[in-house]
């Protein structure tokens, strides 16, 4: 990407950005969003350092794991507590938990109680059948809004195998020699599902890029070891990654835990951003596999900072990562921290 100098006038938000969520201010920057996320994500130096306010997600309706889930964002106002849960794609019902805004599979009553049986209990969802262009219809506002726009996969592999046999039965089929061999028949219908259902999203919405969800962790370690991981899943999340690069869109895996360990298998998968959770040391795993994939950044609380500590922070946190290979996580940072991480990330990427 052609290098612009900084200049004080990008900090000036000269509207808004369309939004399937909170609005998103936009500033005057020297290119859109888009752009400096494309240039990123392709390896050169992008203008700024990412944050997670450059790119907007879609979770349409079109798809019913996304009422199911309670987590239905598009062109329209967001589902009311009771139009929430329900049957998915695959007619597993779940419960939506107004307290925790999510939902969940019922457990103690698994669908499936063996993976070998999956053929006879499971029937798998046609994304064909859907109506893929009333959808379209509604969402045409979202379509080149300036922001990268991305698909959202809410149950990747692992976490549709617990909805079909709960958690502990998911554990075990990914582990037992009985079943291995049925769960990678299994995940690899899974894997062809998702490529379908991105390919309607490169047609009917226009996306750059789709965001997996499929949480590999708990809030200490992961669920599963690096080599099971490696046996039993990554070669269906890279099948599903290449298929996304070799459309022009950059994919990122979504899962949450403390996946420290399970780095490697995110970058033999093809991933090209995984954001984890803020209990991963993500300057060491920076440090580690900052030339091998694209990480999620954590900012510090800063409410009560002073100016003079934001802004020493900010020139910090530019100096350490201006070869611009992250993404800064947004959600509650101040705003004006914000600016001068994107001030001081201009100039340190603009040397």
């Amino acid at each position: 990407m052609k290098r612009i100098p900084y200049s004080d006038d990008e900090l000036k938000i000269v509207g808004e950005y369309i939004s399937t969520m909170a609005p998103v201010p936009k500033y005057n920057t020297p290119v859109t969003p888009k752009e400096n996320i494309a240039a990123w994500v392709k390896g050169e130096k992008p203008l700024w350092i990412p944050t997670t306010d450059d790119i907007m997600f879609i979770t349409p309706r079109v798809i019913v794991d996304n009422i199911a889930r309670g987590f239905a964002f598009e062109n329209m106002p967001p589902l009311k507590p009771e139009e929430c849960g329900g049957p998915d794609m695959f007619g597993t019902q779940w419960v939506f938990v107004e307290q925790v805004g999510g939902s969940m599979v019922r457990p103690g009553n698994p669908r499936l109680l063996d993976a070998n049986d999956w053929k006879e209990v499971i029937t798998l969802p046609d994304p064909d059948t859907f109506d893929w262009e009333s959808s379209a219809k509604l969402n045409a506002p979202l379509k080149d809004s300036g922001r990268s726009f991305q698909a959202m996969l809410l149950n990747g592999l692992f976490e549709r195998l617990i909805s079909f046999m709960d958690f502990e039965g998911a554990v075990m089929a990914l582990i037992d020699d009985d079943q291995k061999d049925a769960v990678h028949d299994l995940f690899s219908h899974l894997a062809d599902i998702h490529i379908k259902i991105i390919d309607k999203h490169i047609e009917y919405y226009g996306i750059d890029g789709v965001t997996m969800h499929d949480d590999w962790g708990s809030q200490r370690a992961p669920f599963f070891s690096l080599a099971t991981a490696e046996e039993m899943l990554v070669p269906y999340v890279r099948r599903i990654a290449d298929h996304c690069h070799e459309k022009g869109l950059w994919f990122q895996q979504h899962s949450c835990g403390k996946n420290e360990m399970l780095v490697p298998a995110y970058i033999d998968a093809h991933v090209d951003i995984w954001n984890g959770q803020p209990m991963n040391d993500k300057y060491m795993l920076y440090d580690k596999y900052g030339d091998q994939i694209l990480l999620g950044i954590d900012l510090p609380d800063m409410t009560d900072a002073s100016d003079e500590e934001v802004d020493k922070f900010a020139r910090e946190f530019a100096e350490k990562f201006k070869k611009g290979n992250v993404i800064i996580n947004t959600r509650g940072a101040r705003r004006d921290l914000l600016d001068a991480i994107y001030k001081y990330g201009r100039i340190a990427l603009n040397q």
